[in-house]
């Protein structure tokens, strides 16, 4: 937001420099750039020039084109062709020289040498809107005949170049979006400093009603998205340009000019906060204000948009028909014009979450909606309009034609906080005075209503947004007092702890750099999610999510509780763009709403955080090439990438268990600790699912919990080994299964049947088809088999398989083939 030096100076009288203004507001937590001095014309009228018109003819080629020669105080006059009906000898006029760059909004074009009409010109003769001082274009500047020929526009025009501070709004300041606010905020730390500086701004004590000839008549339907509007109404209104001094202070601040009338609402939102909105009262059919919802209807906008209103948008209607977007954006047709004689100006307090939605819903951010949607102060409402209606009568002729109109039916009342001294000292971290604090409160505007064994009870202004807790008022006395004033103790303590956790942070980058080795990409995904994602599933309903209270969007409404979802996002943004042999993983949280846990006290009881490791992976194995095969990932590639985290971890002990297809997958595969933890959950995502984000193709995912991770290898130890002397030896066995049997079965019953020499179990081949009976497979598996201190002979070797094989054949159905 930018503010003009010279206009803060207006509030408050104080002797810091603009670099220094910059310098101090951001100590108090209004971080300024680099201080920019700014000009209130673009360009400074630089090369622009008096002239005097010597000769002026008309031009042998054209019917409105004239040929002068003009006197710019060089040794020569120039030839310039001109094209301006009012063009005459023996005026005096603006000349832009060749080499002068003039601006068009954002565009610049310079002034050269040119032909026209087969007529050299060597220059240009200015109209208003050409050099930015005006918006006047029907013919160029005639000056006084006493103009000095030669004479720097800038110096005729007295241009100054102002400093401009650009000061970085949080989204909690929304008592600082205006000149007076940062006025204020500077007067409480030039007050801390022992400053006699006083904080003001204009007097409306002067207002007075000169009739009752136009009385429009307001009604508020909605109370809860408008708790107050006020309005007035103006005749005789002449709608024209505002005098230089207005349009050189909004320029100054990046605004362009408009008229008098909407120049006033646009200079007194940036001088105190408050939004105004000016309507031409002819356009209010049946003189009647109505403050309501309007149902699903085309709206065109100031720009020219026609929108499509929703049913939630809150509109400032007249009898008829809506007329405003409220606290977003005005109509096209019921704005004030050159046309305008009568007008009615609004100033209103909008709920910052009805105006939030609204602009969010039609992509909007205007210099209002970013004030409403933040908070404005709702007791400023009379004093701004005040003097908006003495503004327009001073400057554009009006006569104050009603009694203010103030529908404030539930009045807004100030924040009540109780703070201790010994709270303050504590989380400061040391011990300032209370006459300090005190002082402090005060000059934030703060009132101390009572002061009873060492604890305050404030009244904190409703324009403090950001102040309802003791820890936001300790917070505002620490930014006044300054954070370089607290001083280190020469006494540190610190306690030192010992811990057999693992470091979590150090594991995440070690896998982290494990999995981008295996050709992996990381992922960032928001942990706000859309609603849609979880409607009608069982896995993760939508009771069991954290909602997310005055949502920007129905995108953005709920904390995930799963990553599955911004990976398949990822995956459908990246196979739009060709990309379609993708490995994705992440390290997020995920987050879940249980109500059996809600106790009384305790708010955050049902609630909890987890962090999760999740994997994606889809399309080929490898990129096509001439000497491999084109082979599509599978479940198995992501089994193999799990196990090499675990393995990583140091997880050696687990077991794999198959799983049932759900509502997100159509298989899975469950790994436990041997605790019976669940590590990590893997399958091939349900059809359904892959459809809502239109991916054609099989995806396959994983899950990790990590802390199940991190207590599953708390314990781990790394112990040295000698190589075994001793070969081992592996077996192979061809088994006649039921197809839903599966090799974890297998696997299972042969570790349980011979744990001491029975190293591993592994399938390397699986065949379906002819020679086989039906509902059957055939699993190949070998096992290894070794000891440590001695060579395996045959005979123990066929007890152990021979064991093994009565186990499975027992406790499976199968047999060998």
């Amino acid at each position: 937001m930018n503010i003009s030096y010279s206009w803060l100076k207006e509030f408050l009288d104080f002797d810091l420099s603009p670099v220094e203004t910059a310098d101090t507001l951001t100590s108090i937590g209004l971080e300024n750039g680099p201080v920019e001095m700014v000009e209130s014309v673009k360009g400074g009228l630089e090369g622009l020039v008096v002239g005097e018109v010597l000769t002026c003819e008309a031009h042998p080629d054209s019917d409105h084109l004239h040929l002068t020669t003009v006197n710019v105080g060089q040794e020569e006059p120039l030839k310039i062709v001109c094209g301006a009906p009012n063009v005459a000898a023996g005026q005096k006029v603006i000349v832009a020289t060749i080499g002068t760059k003039l601006y068009d909004g954002d565009n610049c074009f310079t002034i050269k040498r040119s032909k026209i009409r087969g007529q050299e010109s060597f220059g240009m003769l200015c109209a208003e809107d050409e050099i930015g001082i005006g918006t006047a274009h029907d013919g160029i500047i005639v000056l006084p005949e006493d103009t000095p020929v030669g004479l720097p526009a800038k110096t005729y025009y007295h241009l100054e170049t102002q400093a401009v501070l650009e000061v970085d709004i949080t989204p909690n300041r929304a008592d600082a979006t205006s000149h007076y606010g940062v006025a204020r905020d500077l007067y409480a730390y030039l007050k801390r400093q022992g400053k006699n500086v006083t904080l003001t701004r204009p007097s409306v004590d002067a207002f007075q009603v000169d009739n009752h000839d136009l009385t429009i008549d307001v009604e508020v339907q909605n109370t809860e998205a408008c708790p107050r509007y006020a309005g007035i109404s103006l005749t005789n209104v002449k709608v024209q340009e505002s005098p230089k001094w207005l349009q050189d202070r909004l320029r100054l601040i990046g605004l362009h000019p408009i008229n008098n009338v909407v120049d006033i609402t646009n200079y007194l939102l940036h001088e105190t906060g408050q939004p105004l909105h000016a309507f031409d009262a002819a356009k209010i059919a049946g003189n009647k204000i109505v403050v309501r919802t309007a149902p699903a209807a085309k709206f065109t906008t100031l720009d020219g948009v026609e929108r499509e209103l929703h049913e939630n948008d809150l509109m400032i209607c007249n009898a008829e028909e809506p007329m405003c977007m409220a606290g977003v954006f005005g109509g096209l047709d019921s704005g004030v014009s050159e046309s305008t004689t009568s007008v009615f100006l609004e100033s209103a307090y909008f709920n910052p979450v009805w105006v939030r939605k609204t602009a969010r819903r039609h992509g909007l951010n205007t210099d209002s909606s970013f004030r409403f949607e933040r908070g404005i102060d709702p007791h400023n409402t009379l004093y701004v309009l005040k003097r908006a209606a003495m503004m327009i009568k001073e400057l554009a002729g009006a006569t104050i034609s009603s009694e203010i109109i103030d529908n404030y039916p539930q009045a807004i009342e100030d924040f009540s906080v109780s703070l201790s001294y010994e709270k303050c000292h504590s989380l400061i971290g040391k011990k300032i005075e209370p006459e300090v604090i005190k002082t402090i409160l005060e000059a934030l505007e703060i009132k101390i209503v009572k002061e009873e064994n060492g604890v305050l009870d404030l009244l904190v202004p409703a324009y403090r947004v950001d102040v309802q807790r003791d820890c936001d008022v300790i917070e505002d006395i620490l930014r006044i007092y300054g954070y370089n004033n607290i001083e280190i103790d020469a006494h540190v303590k610190s306690t030192l702890s010992y811990t057999t956790f693992p470091d979590s942070n150090r594991l995440k980058n070690l896998i982290s750099e494990q999995l981008t080795a295996a050709g992996f990409r990381e992922v960032l995904n928001n942990s706000l999610t859309a609603v849609s994602y979880y409607e009608n599933l069982e896995t993760f309903p939508v009771s069991k999510a954290v909602k997310v209270m005055n949502a920007l969007s129905n995108d953005l409404s709920l904390m995930r509780q799963t990553l599955l979802f911004g990976g398949l996002e990822n995956i459908a943004r990246n196979r739009n763009r060709r990309q379609n042999d993708l490995k994705f993983y992440e390290l997020g949280s995920c987050y879940h709403y249980d109500a059996d846990k809600r106790e009384e006290g305790k708010s955050l009881a049902p609630y909890s955080e987890e962090a999760h490791l999740a994997l994606w992976i889809c399309g080929n194995r490898r990129a096509i090439s001439w000497n491999a095969a084109e082979e599509k990932t599978s479940i198995y590639d992501l089994k193999a990438y799990v196990q090499n985290v675990f393995a990583r971890l140091g997880i050696d002990a687990y077991q794999i268990e198959e799983g049932q297809a759900n509502d997100l997958f159509v298989h899975t595969l469950t790994y436990k600790s041997k605790a019976g933890k669940e590590l990590a959950v893997i399958g091939s995502v349900h059809p359904r699912i892959l459809k809502q984000f239109d991916i054609d193709t099989e995806v396959f995912y994983a899950d990790m919990q990590w802390p199940v991770l991190m207590k599953a290898i708390k314990n781990h130890k790394v112990s040295y080994t000698e190589l075994p002397k001793f070969p081992e030896v592996r077996r192979d066995l061809a088994l006649l299964l039921d197809k839903a049997q599966t090799f974890s079965q297998i696997e299972k019953i042969a570790l349980a049947s011979e744990k001491k020499l029975l190293k591993s179990v592994g399938l390397f081949d699986v065949y379906e088809g002819k020679n086989l009976p039906e509902g059957k497979k055939s699993y190949a598996v070998y096992f290894i088999l070794q000891d440590e201190t001695q060579t395996l002979t045959d005979k123990r070797i066929d007890a152990i398989m021979n064991k093994i094989i009565s186990n499975i054949q027992q406790q499976m159905g199968a047999s060998l083939r």
